[in-house]
């Protein structure tokens, strides 16, 4: 989660989020290790939710792989996972946004070719 997430100081950082506020609101983590590996090859933050707008849906809210770990098909691996996940919860959909800077072509090519399509457009602004 640190490629995906640097913006967490440090690791107990992070791990104060996901647990005292995150997983509270229904966040998991799935992760994927190499054989020996105490650090995780890829992992996935996601959870269950319902919207008027999408119904009962897993979303995704991080997805990321180490970069020596990348083209390995555990990204794929894990999004498989994640809807094997939503029809075990009876969700309608799976959901994920992602940026749109240059650097995440890869990951928008893995989400293309794993069955994922553009729907909507997300808009964001600060809260003054």
């Amino acid at each position: 989660m640190r490629e995906l997430r640097p913006h967490f100081g440090d690791e107990a950082e992070f791990v104060r989020c996901v647990d005292e506020i995150q997983r509270p609101e229904g966040y998991r983590v799935v992760a994927i290790f190499e054989d020996g590996a105490e650090e995780a090859a890829a992992a996935a933050g996601f959870r269950i939710g319902h919207m008027l707008s999408r119904g009962r849906h897993l979303y995704v809210d991080d997805l990321s792989t180490l970069p020596a770990a990348r083209r390995k098909g555990y990204g794929r691996a894990l999004l498989d996972w994640l809807d094997g996940e939503a029809r075990r919860h009876g969700c309608d959909r799976l959901h994920l946004d992602s940026g749109v800077e240059s650097n995440r072509q890869d990951a928008h090519r893995l989400y293309f070719n794993t069955g994922l399509r553009i729907s909507a457009y997300h808009f964001s602004r600060p809260v003054e």
